[in-house]
């Protein structure tokens, strides 16, 4: 279903089953998976992936050139950047155009969740089950499975598959609610058994 007050770009492709909601900009060249839904009010630059089983809440912008695995979380609000040095004009003060910078991507890996008004200032990866709080100002890389809250964003816990805080029991990490259980070395989050995604 797309709104009828939706602006989509014939060059852009979505699957069948996709939802836009309405006054949502789609540009060309973007490709949108099986069953996502984009929010009212969104915008999606030129060439942008999204993958299969997304949620993309109203008024969230994500700048070229981002690739959105399956099945993640965006909330309301939410940006992705795109200009590592962002200015209007050029040093010899004409206006900058598409040749004078490189756009520069988010990448959102499988199951992750980035909370309402995030700020992800490219270039970087937030990793798979990965939980962006809301208000946070992502800049640097996520590891997969990390809870980063803040401005600047910092890590300030794990979280499992359901969402929610790992529980430290016998020396190891746990997902509550589905018994998935980690071990964390280095920084470093390990699944101790078979994950989805």
């Amino acid at each position: 279903m797309i709104d009828p007050t939706a602006d989509v770009h014939p060059a852009a492709i979505l699957d069948d089953s996709v939802t836009v909601w309405g006054h949502t900009h789609i540009r060309e060249g973007v490709h949108i998976g099986a069953k996502t839904s984009i929010g009212r009010d969104a915008y999606v630059g030129p060439d942008v992936r999204i993958g299969a089983d997304c949620k993309i809440q109203n008024g969230a912008y994500i700048y070229e050139p981002a690739v959105v695995a399956d099945a993640v979380f965006i909330g309301p609000r939410v940006v992705f950047t795109n200009d590592e040095y962002p200015r209007a004009v050029t040093p010899a003060g004409t206006l900058k155009s598409a040749a004078d910078w490189i756009p520069v991507g988010v990448r959102v890996e499988y199951g992750a969740s980035i909370g309402a008004g995030a700020v992800c200032v490219a270039p970087l990866s937030i990793g798979a089950w990965a939980t962006v709080a809301a208000g946070a100002v992502v800049v640097k890389d996520v590891p997969a499975h990390a809870l980063v809250a803040g401005v600047p964003a910092s890590r300030i816990g794990w979280v499992g598959r359901s969402g929610r805080p790992l529980l430290p029991e016998d020396g190891d990490l746990v997902d509550a609610a589905t018994g998935d259980r980690y071990r964390e070395t280095d920084g470093i989050l390990t699944p101790l058994g078979a994950e989805l995604g």
